[in-house]
């Protein structure tokens, strides 16, 4: 069991930020916004999945998760809410999001089935996001130069991704979900989100005109492919959830616990007196 605590982020959204607020490099900035697209309707459609997963699971399944899941539905809310204002200045920009119609679309047959599907989707997604948040956070220079309070706000983001790794990941588990088809869920689901990504990432580029710049290119394969590239660094986190003994307390979550502690100062908790907090929004 995990004790979630939920945190208000102390940063204001309001003001706008430049289009290429990720240190003026053009390829991080895309792919950074093709994320942030997708999680206003992701971060729902996991709320919304864990809690009708646990309407549905047993009174002892509930009594235990209960909390756990309480706390995962308020940080996961928290980032909808944030990531909907940082969206809203993307579309002042110019920047249409692609990647939310086709995932809702694609959604929609899951509303009638087993809620044991949608509960493995979300474990899956939860270990793409733990993945990138262990990358991040052990690589901070890749925001150097970003605006501050966005800087800021990926790596919360990122914290809170690697401390709620479990939640689904157990409560799958607790209604007897099976490796078979949590291993399907994950195959499918890492197609799925690579190719959205990358074809979010293209479209914020091309609008950007920069899809066809050698320097983009450039700083793609040294983002992904570098020696401490995304893609280097996480393919073995990757392929372990294909194992049977897979659990996510495997990846250690030491440097968001870390970071939590070294920041204390960017948030507080919702039960939490405020003092002088900036709003978010």
């Amino acid at each position: 069991m995990t004790d979630l605590a939920v945190r208000r982020l102390l940063i204001d959204l309001q003001p706008p930020f430049a289009r290429d607020w990720c240190g003026g490099d053009a390829f991080s900035t895309a792919f950074f916004n093709a994320l942030s697209m997708s999680f206003p309707y992701g971060e729902q459609f996991f709320i919304d999945a864990v809690r009708r997963a646990l309407q549905n699971a047993s009174a002892e399944t509930r009594e235990k998760y209960q909390a756990e899941v309480r706390g995962f539905i308020g940080q996961e809310a928290t980032h909808r809410r944030i990531h909907t204002l940082f969206n809203a200045h993307l579309d002042r920009q110019g920047f249409r999001d692609g990647w939310t119609p086709r995932a809702m679309e694609r959604m929609k047959p899951l509303a009638e089935a087993d809620p044991r599907h949608a509960v493995a989707i979300t474990a899956a997604t939860e270990h793409f996001t733990a993945m990138f948040a262990a990358w991040l956070l052990g690589r901070p220079e890749v925001l150097e130069g970003a605006e501050p309070r966005l800087r800021t706000m990926w790596l919360w983001h990122s914290a809170e991704e690697l401390e709620h790794r479990c939640t689904a990941f157990d409560l799958y588990q607790a209604l007897d979900g099976t490796h078979a088809w949590r291993v399907r869920w994950f195959r499918r689901t890492t197609l799925l989100f690579v190719v959205d990504l990358f074809r979010q990432t293209a479209a914020n580029l091309r609008e950007d005109h920069s899809l066809w710049k050698l320097a983009t290119w450039r700083s793609a394969a040294r983002l992904l492919f570098g020696r401490r590239g995304l893609v280097r660094e996480s393919w073995r986190t990757w392929w372990r959830y294909l194992r049977p003994d897979f659990h996510p307390s495997q990846q250690d979550g030491a440097i968001s616990q870390r970071w939590l502690a070294d920041n204390r100062a960017q948030f507080v908790r919702v039960d939490a007196p405020r003092g002088g907090a900036v709003s978010s929004g």
